[in-house]
């Protein structure tokens, strides 16, 4: 039995996505997507009825915590509990399952899965430009356009929200959101595909053309985000991160975010665990090409810790280790990070890879422009006899968060036409673009529609936030005093 096959099933039949045959000519093709607006009308993507008292959703997340570690749980629910947003950041498998309910179009691509606001940033590339991009994959899975689509879209309007951008703003940057979306896939189905693929974003060329367009309003939050980035690597990492004793980096000691291997109470035999990372650390050099081992066979263990990430992530289990190069001054900081189903696949049907962590690599290697050069995968047994899937990356690379706690209207707006960029990039480079850019048409019926969505899905997601911190306060959910 499979993880996924312990959720709530949907009252839905699952959505079959191998149906979608991708017609031989282009004008076959845009028949076809302009078709598929008869199972999903343009504008029955506004539909949402808010439900409230849901507890059956937050019950959702309760299976989905049960396979996570027990003692972080707690930290989870912490996090997720800090506003609306922080809750919907939480919620995807919620979501999916109520997407599951709507109009589907029937066109699949390799899916994000996840894709809100907050899982876009910078990263370096292999040629050292700071691009701007999708970085999170843990949901990534084949599944219907929309649904990712959707999930921006509604994220865009709760974060504008939570920052007291006004109605019309609001709906502005979500409108502006959809459109570019919409405008960049009729370009990108205009391609040579190649061209298409290899397209990304570069940070600098992009603000600067924003700031050209807006008489000269410059984005500070963007800005900022992309001069700390530049500086984002395993150096700060090390720095930050590490300290030198008996001639090798060593982790520091902050629990519960970062726990020194040797320190985890958890575990029965410390050696074992060692023994299990090992492993884990030998079969991942194996996912990568030779050139990549080649590389990787130049540095030399020192230490690792069990490091707690992101918001809904907390709970999967995830390392950090640190290996050293020519020296102590050249570290390397990676980051193994536990990968289970993705919550498509209990919707849209099984990924057809051997592991959870080889999904999570393909799948950002297909969406991703430029993909980590020592991105990979590997798996071990775990304690009680459970085969555990692991995707490993450099911990920092260049990587840039966006301060979206502090975004205005400008800011929202930007970052959400960023955001929609890279999205319809990603579906353009593994889905058919020219149905879905055909399917979308020429007018703006369905970013109104999807603006509509995205008003009636943030109030659902109120009225579940105020379900789920009525059940922390009553004690029935777990929720850490610290963090």
């Amino acid at each position: 039995m499979s993880e996924a096959d312990h959720l709530t099933p949907s009252a839905n039949p699952p959505i079959d996505m191998t149906r979608w045959q991708q017609a031989a000519t282009p004008r076959e093709r845009a028949r076809a997507g302009i078709a598929a607006r008869s199972a999903a009308p343009l504008e029955s993507h506004a539909i949402w009825q808010v439900r409230e008292d849901r507890r059956e959703a937050i019950a959702l997340l309760e299976e989905q915590s049960a396979i996570r570690v027990p003692d972080l749980i707690p930290l989870r629910y912490k996090r997720m509990s800090a506003s609306p947003f922080t809750f919907y950041r939480g919620t995807v498998l919620i979501m999916t399952n109520d997407l599951a309910s709507t109009p589907v179009t029937g066109i699949p691509v390799q899916c994000v899965g996840d894709a809100h606001i907050g899982n876009f940033g910078m990263f370096r590339s292999p040629s050292a430009r700071l691009v701007f991009d999708i970085n999170d994959f843990d949901e990534t899975a084949v599944g219907p356009w929309e649904w990712d689509l959707k999930r921006l879209a509604v994220s865009v309007e709760i974060c504008g929200r939570a920052n007291g951008i006004k109605e019309k703003a609001r709906r502005a940057a979500v409108m502006r959101c959809v459109h570019t979306y919409r405008e960049r896939m009729k370009q990108f189905s205009e391609m040579d595909y190649l061209d298409a693929w290899y397209d990304h974003l570069d940070v600098t060329e992009t603000l600067d053309r924003f700031e050209s367009t807006q008489g000269g309003k410059r984005n500070r939050t963007l800005r900022e985000a992309a001069m700390k980035a530049a500086v984002k690597d395993s150096d700060a990492a090390a720095a930050k991160l590490t300290y030198f004793e008996g001639g090798k980096l060593r982790f520091r000691s902050d629990p519960p975010e970062l726990v020194p291997i040797n320190e985890l109470q958890d575990y029965a035999d410390l050696d074992a665990l060692q023994a299990r990372i090992d492993t884990l650390f030998n079969q991942y050099r194996h996912s990568l090409y030779e050139d990549r081992r080649h590389v990787l066979d130049h540095y030399q263990y020192h230490d690792s810790a069990r490091k707690v990430v992101g918001v809904g992530s907390v709970g999967q289990r995830a390392w950090a280790s640190i290996l050293v190069g020519r020296d102590i001054d050249d570290p390397l900081m990676l980051q193994m990070k536990e990968a289970t189903y993705s919550v498509l696949e209990h919707y849209c049907g099984a990924s057809p890879y051997a592991t959870h962590g080889e999904r999570v690599v393909q799948g950002q290697k297909l969406i991703q422009s430029t993909a980590d050069v020592l991105l990979g995968w590997s798996s071990f047994l775990a304690e009680d006899g459970r085969q555990r899937d692991y995707y490993v990356r450099q911990l920092w690379n260049g990587k840039g968060s966006i301060d979206i706690d502090h975004l205005n209207d400008l800011g929202l707006s930007d970052l959400s036409r960023m955001c929609a960029w890279c999205l319809a990039h990603a579906h353009a480079r593994t889905g058919d673009s020219i149905a879905i850019a055909n399917y979308l048409g020429g007018s703006d019926e369905f970013d109104q529609a999807i603006a509509s969505f995205a008003v009636s899905y943030a109030e659902q997601n109120d009225e579940d936030y105020a379900v789920f911190k009525k059940l922390i306060k009553s004690g029935e959910l777990p929720c850490s005093k610290r963090d």
